[in-house]
C-alpha cells in the first residue's frame, strides 16, 4: 500500500514511542514529536486504523498501538526473542531505537569505510556529525563506531562513516585464562612473593588459606607496602587485597572486559564450583586482538 510521507512519519514515531514506553501512545504525544497539529495526527490515525496498521485503545490510558502489519509495511522485521542491537551516542544508549540491518557500501576503499544502518525508531534522534557506537551484534559480537554523515527518514536509515570495527572474542573465559593457578599462602612473606613472581614471570597471585580464596597480592601491593616501610619479612596476608574480583569460568570474555575498566584492575580470578581455577589478566585479553 502507498502511504503518504506524513503517514510514514506518524507510523515510525508511533513505533518508536511504543518501543520506548511499552504502552498505548496518544495522538498528542506523536504530534509533539513530529511538530504537527494534533488534529491532523488524529485524522491520519483514523486512516491508518482503517487499513489495519494501528489499533485504537479506548479509555483514559488508551491511545494507539502499531500492528504487526505496520512493521511489515515499513520493512521492520520483528520476531519473538529477537536480540536487541543497541546504538549509543557519546557513550549513552539511545532509548527506543535498535539496529536491524547494517550494510557496508564502501568496504574496499583504501581510505573510506561507509555503511548504511537501518533502525527501528526515528532517525530524528540523530544529527549529522553524531559519533555513534553500534553493538555488540548477536553472532559475531561486532562493535562498530562511526560518524553520522547522512540520514534517510523514509527508510529510517543512518549513513555512517566508520572509523573502528571490533569483533569481540565470544568464547568463555576458561579458554583464555592462565592455568594451572599459581598461588601464595597468607603466611608467605613479601620476599616469597617476589621470588614467585620472578620465577613465573607474573605480576600477581591469589592468596589461599585452608583451600579458600582469601585475597590477591600484586607487585603494586608490594611496592606500596615497601613504600610504607614494610620489610621483606612481612606476611602477604598483611598487604594483600581482600576484595578480589572474580568471574565464573563460563562467562564470555567480552562480558568481563568492562569490569577491568570499571574496577581499574589488571587481573581477575576465574572460579568453578566456588574454587579458583585460573587467572585472567589484561595481557591475556590484549593477546586476543592481534594487529594486522
Amino acid at each position: 500500500m502507498d502511504l503518504s510521507l506524513i503517514q510514514k512519519d506518524i507510523l515510525i514515531t508511533l513505533i518508536t514511542l511504543y518501543h520506548q514506553h511499552s504502552h498505548p501512545i496518544k495522538g498528542e504525544e506523536i504530534a509533539d514529536v513530529i511538530k504537527r497539529n494534533p488534529g491532523t495526527v488524529r485524522n491520519q490515525m483514523q486512516a491508518l486504523k482503517a487499513i489495519g496498521l494501528v489499533d485504537g485503545i479506548p479509555g483514559p490510558k488508551g491511545g494507539y498501538n502499531p500492528t504487526s502489519l505496520a512493521y511489515k509495511e515499513l520493512n521492520l522485521g520483528i520476531s519473538e526473542g529477537e536480540y536487541d542491537v543497541s546504538i549509543s551516542r557519546d557513550g549513552e544508549v539511545v532509548t527506543g531505537v535498535k539496529v536491524v540491518e547494517i550494510a557496508f557500501t564502501t568496504l574496499c576503499h583504501p581510505d573510506i569505510c561507509q555503511a548504511s544502518v537501518r533502525i527501528i525508531g526515528s532517525v530524528r534522534a540523530f544529527e549529522i556529525g553524531d559519533n555513534i557506537t553500534i553493538g555488540p551484534t548477536p553472532v559475531n559480537k561486532l562493535l562498530i563506531r562511526g560518524e553520522v554523515y547522512g540520514k534517510d527518514e523514509i527508510s529510517q536509515t543512518l549513513l555512517i562513516s566508520t572509523y573502528e570495527m571490533i569483533s569481540l572474542p565470544k568464547k568463555q573465559i576458561r579458554y583464555y585464562m592462565s592455568a594451572p593457578l599459581i598461588t601464595l599462602k597468607g603466611t608467605d612473606s613479601i620476599a616469597d612473593a617476589i621470588r614467585l613472581f620472578t620465577t613465573h614471570h607474573i605480576h600477581g597471585a591469589p592468596v589461599m588459606e585452608n583451600g579458600r580464596l582469601a585475597g590477591i597480592v600484586t607487585m603494586s601491593d608490594i611496592a606500596k607496602a615497601i613504600g610504607n616501610h614494610k620489610t621483606l619479612d612481612e606476611k602477604v596476608a598483611a598487604v594483600m587485597t581482600t576484595d578480589v574480583v572474580k568471574a565464573p569460568s563460563n562467562v564470555q570474555l567480552f562480558e568481563v572486559i568492562r569490569r577491568f575498566k570499571e574496577r581499574e584492575i589488571g587481573r581477575l580470578v576465574v572460579i568453578e564450583d566456588d574454587r579458583p581455577v585460573g587467572i585472567l589478566t589484561q595481557s591475556d585479553i590484549i593477546r586476543q586482538f592481534p594487529t594486522l
